[in-house]
């Protein structure tokens, strides 16, 4: 299967603060502002009753959706986890319908297809991706899940994956993971166990539907409350209105998944359902990944998206000394900001992050190759140990 992507190459790593860079330069232009981007709104992609076929539609609540593409429907995986997707807090979703096919071998080309035509959504961005379907597909889904953390890495998202219905306790959810290791990626995560959700379409009977479109919607909530950078999960990322699969999970459970990078969910007395545990799928302790925790990644990826975005306008700017300078102030200026939302670690802001746009990140080939490179480090856990971030821009370009 393929994918598109935006052809941005781009790396990131530990950088020591014992290495050299330089912080934000004095130019004497203000510099051009960079926002920052969206981080919670959502992509769902499946098929649908009613609504355009392969054509991303904004969608901002669940009664929207309902008038465009159905509502609920029994065949339709996803209609259950956009609706708990905004009871749960969430704001923006992106709906794309695949078409229906006789077999699960073309669905799942369809999906693929259907997936690829989020690129078309620029200048807006998606920042989570649900495909609660994958998990219906059996010996389909590794590499489904495969294909869309892929998509998600090349449009700077993230995935949240659901196991099979047929997966109830902790011990199953060990052998699934282990017999699915391909899935694992640092920009996805899982959760479990699943929800029994009352369906309005069955008398209120409990439907057992995959947590993903649920713990979107507790993203979003904790990204507008406390920020992208905080972890959707503890004693105020509750999940209401909703039952978890029994058998539920205890202390020895939670304590026995979490190391393996699988998400527990729980029922705690006095709070009800909330999610307890924030790692990627290679957050397991064996990896030590630096990509461990999905607050991490995603403010990676917000910093990425927000930096590739505001930069669009060297494009056409000569790519020397003047534009580096004018892109550290710009980035400096973005990265401030964020350092005085707490976004990072550390009191001073040389100990938080620092920005790099110079001849050490731009040689002589990149000049005539037409690029640009800007290295960005921030501190999300430990003041002066910094997480780098490489953008690439395509900077001295004749004017259109």
């Amino acid at each position: 299967m393929t994918w598109p992507g935006r052809g941005n190459d781009r790396h990131c790593g530990l950088y020591s603060a014992a290495e050299s860079y330089i912080y934000v330069g004095q130019v004497q232009h203000g510099p051009r502002p960079i926002r920052g981007v969206s981080t919670s709104d959502t992509a769902f992609v499946d098929w649908f009753p009613f609504g355009p076929v392969g054509e991303p539609t904004r969608i901002s609540s669940f009664d929207e959706f309902s008038q465009v593409f159905g509502g609920l429907h029994p065949q339709s995986q996803a209609s259950y986890s956009i609706y708990q997707y905004f009871q749960q807090g969430g704001a923006i979703a992106w709906v794309v319908r695949a078409g229906m096919t006789a077999d699960d071998a073309a669905f799942s080309t369809s999906l693929v297809t259907a997936m690829g035509e989020l690129t078309a959504i620029d200048p807006y961005v998606f920042n989570l991706l649900c495909i609660p379907v994958m998990a219906n597909l059996g010996d389909l889904q590794r590499e489904l899940v495969a294909a869309a953390a892929a998509f998600c890495e090349a449009q700077r998202a993230f995935l949240l994956v659901d196991p099979p219905a047929s997966i109830t306790t902790a011990a199953q959810m060990r052998t699934w993971l282990t017999d699915t290791d391909g899935i694992r990626h640092m920009n996805a995560a899982v959760y479990f166990p699943r929800l029994l959700m009352p369906d309005p379409l069955d008398g209120g009977r409990a439907r057992n539907i995959g947590a993903s479109g649920g713990v979107a919607g507790v993203y979003a909530r904790t990204d507008a409350a406390r920020g992208v950078w905080r972890p959707a999960a503890g004693i105020e990322a509750t999940l209401a209105g909703v039952d978890l699969m029994p058998p539920l999970l205890g202390d020895a459970d939670s304590a026995a998944l979490n190391p393996l990078g699988i998400n527990a969910l729980r029922v705690l007395p006095g709070l009800g359902n909330v999610v307890w545990g924030a790692r990627t799928l290679v957050g397991d302790d064996q990896r030590n990944s630096e990509w461990k925790y999905v607050p991490v990644r995603r403010t990676a990826l917000f910093i990425e998206q927000s930096l590739l975005t505001g930069l669009r306008w060297v494009a056409f700017e000569p790519n020397d000394e003047t534009l580096w300078a004018q892109i550290r102030l710009s980035v400096g200026t973005f990265m401030d900001e964020q350092f005085r939302r707490g976004m990072f670690q550390g009191h001073r802001s040389q100990d938080a992050y620092f920005v790099r746009c110079d001849p050490g990140t731009t040689s002589q080939r990149g000049i005539e190759a037409g690029v640009v490179n800007i290295v960005v480090g921030f501190a999300p856990m430990k003041p002066a140990e910094f997480i780098v971030i490489h953008v690439r821009q395509v900077a001295g370009q004749p004017a259109p």
